[in-house]
């Protein structure tokens, strides 16, 4: 028979830690697709190499206490030589209740919010362009935290310059 050692076995009145994280919903806040070209951009599709050219931003901002918003915005355009074929431009949001040391609180917002809300954003560009006629644009995988890094390192700059306060939290890749 094995004893039971009272500093490891959990105390059956613990209550279980809130998590750090929660999702209270997410939303299309905005959503365009424009083919300018259509139909005559799919036969030069056909002769040359599109160029795709993305951008993604990330904004966050207090929504309630302890409840942020966070929105990512893609804008992606499609270009075959000099013709413009499409534009797809998407700011997808997420309402989350963070429980976090406020150290923390900017780089969960703007790393691991964009972080969970980035697949749903990848589907519904991919559907966008699929449902206009062209091949699905799948968005590769973003590193949230070098967006991150890099926002940090712009804002240590003019700090260091003495040029004032840095800009509020939002990023662009």
């Amino acid at each position: 028979m094995s004893e039971e050692n009272p500093e490891t076995t959990p105390d059956a009145t613990a209550q279980p830690s809130e998590p750090p994280i929660t999702i209270n919903g997410q939303y299309i806040k905005d959503l365009s697709f424009e083919a300018p070209t259509a139909p005559g951009i799919f036969g030069l599709m056909q002769e040359q190499e599109p160029k795709i050219n993305v951008n993604i931003d990330v904004n966050a901002q207090p929504f309630q206490e302890g409840i942020f918003e966070v929105v990512l915005h893609v804008k992606a355009d499609c270009k075959v030589g000099e013709t413009l074929a499409f534009i797809v431009e998407l700011a997808y949001g997420g309402l989350f209740t963070l429980k976090v040391p406020p150290e923390h609180l900017q780089p969960i917002l703007l790393v691991e919010c964009p972080r969970l809300l980035f697949p749903y954003v990848r589907y519904i560009i991919s559907d966008a362009t699929r449902d206009g006629g062209f091949p699905p644009l799948l968005l590769g995988p973003v590193d949230f935290v070098a967006m991150y890094q890099h926002q940090m390192q712009q804002q240590a700059a003019p700090a260091a310059a003495g040029e004032g306060e840095p800009p509020a939290p939002t990023e662009t890749h």
